[in-house]
């Protein structure tokens, strides 16, 4: 039997919430943004009234508000967005088990095995369409398809609101005319090399000869060409959020930091509290990633692999520091700083050491997890957060 995937993609999904909650909202330009006074002022998102004002996400607030003066600005609410992103989940399960989240605002659905109990898959996507906007309040467009990336490739071609089938038989006729880009799986680094290659659209993608891509670009070059031709074979995995890859945490700035002993302050405070949320999941890792980006927004990433596994910040600190001198100028301006703990795993048997006083170190960092979830976050923490270049606890 084929397979029937839905991919549901809420509409401009934190707007959605806000003029859910609030009907004077509807059919305003809402838009959901950072705080420009802490410089956290991107464009989260935009309702469709806004986007017709040429409001994106991603631009800045600032930017948005000369192209629309008359928009609502609204500061971002998370709790707001993770509750109604529970329900609509709740909603989808009453269809199938089979629900996988993509994002907060997306999921996978695999119907296969309703349709006796449901209907066809339209029949599906027409009801969850309708109590998704009945009981919660905001507007989805719905993919379907034999696979996942179909489902999610016919998401994108009708918004708001939308209901697109895409088959197999379909990919050359639609798929295929669209410019690479808009390929899932293809960035803006991606599509650089492909038009070097002289590949502008799906079609010269799924036309090219994949040994060449294979040796271009690796195994995804072949998994790109795959994508090209609407083939996957990869399920729809309910329990797939419960796979930490990574933990990390990032933080603009309040100004820009030019001097490196200010940046490992910030450092310091990210590599506590993902080492914190490693061990709040009992998880462990053994490759930290420093990200960094400048005052004109340019981005750098890098990543060391360390000996053994850890949950310590003591440990994530020191590999992150080392990456910081390594790859980063005394001088230049940073404007956001993140720090991740990769290669996670559950449980890593620990080893044990004669001479580094590793056990008093994590005696000591679980017993500020325990203060700190008893009396609060500013019970207890490193005496460089109260320096000038803190900004974990500040305000």
């Amino acid at each position: 039997m084929e397979r029937a995937i839905l991919l549901a993609d809420m509409n401009s999904f934190f707007a959605s919430v806000h003029q859910a909650l609030d009907p004077s909202l509807r059919g305003k330009p809402v838009v959901v943004g950072g705080d420009p006074e802490r410089r956290h002022g991107v464009v989260l998102a935009a309702s469709y009234e806004a986007k017709t004002r040429g409001v994106k996400t991603g631009m800045t607030v600032y930017e948005a508000r000369r192209l629309c003066p008359e928009g609502i600005f609204i500061k971002p609410q998370h709790h707001l967005y993770v509750h109604f992103s529970t329900r609509i989940l709740r909603i989808m399960r009453d269809f199938t088990p089979l629900v996988e989240p993509f994002s907060i605002d997306e999921a996978f659905l695999d119907v296969t095995g309703c349709q006796k109990l449901f209907g066809s898959p339209v029949d599906i996507a027409l009801a969850l369409k309708r109590r998704i906007r009945e009981e919660v309040g905001v507007t989805c467009s719905i993919g379907i398809g034999p696979n996942k990336l179909l489902a999610k490739m016919a998401a994108e071609l009708q918004k708001p609101d939308g209901l697109t089938v895409l088959g197999y038989e379909d990919v050359p006729a639609r798929l295929w005319p669209l410019p690479v880009r808009e390929l899932f799986g293809v960035g803006p680094r991606y599509e650089r090399h492909l038009k070097f290659l002289n590949i502008h659209t799906i079609g010269d993608l799924a036309n090219f000869p994949v040994r060449i891509l294979r040796m271009r670009f690796g195994v995804y070059g072949e998994v790109l060409w795959r994508c090209a031709n609407g083939i996957d074979e990869s399920p729809v995995d309910p329990h797939s959020l419960e796979r930490v890859k990574s933990i990390g945490q990032q933080v603009t700035l309040p100004r820009d930091y030019y001097r490196l002993a200010e940046i490992k302050v910030v450092i310091l405070e990210l590599a506590e509290k993902v080492a914190e949320r490693a061990r709040g999941g009992g998880y462990a890792g053994r490759t930290v990633v420093l990200s960094l980006k400048d005052a004109n927004f340019a981005y750098l990433s890098r990543m060391k692999t360390l000996p053994a596994y850890t949950d310590l910040a003591a440990d994530v600190y020191r590999a992150a520091v080392e990456l910081l001198e390594r790859h980063w100028p005394e001088g230049w301006p940073v404007r956001t700083v993140g720090v991740a703990l990769a290669g996670l795993t559950a449980g890593p048997p620990r080893q044990l050491t004669l001479f580094e006083g590793r056990e008093k170190w994590e005696r000591a960092e679980r017993a500020c997890d325990y203060i700190r979830s008893r009396f609060g976050e500013r019970a207890i923490f490193r005496a460089a957060s109260l320096t000038g270049a803190g900004v974990r606890y500040a305000g």
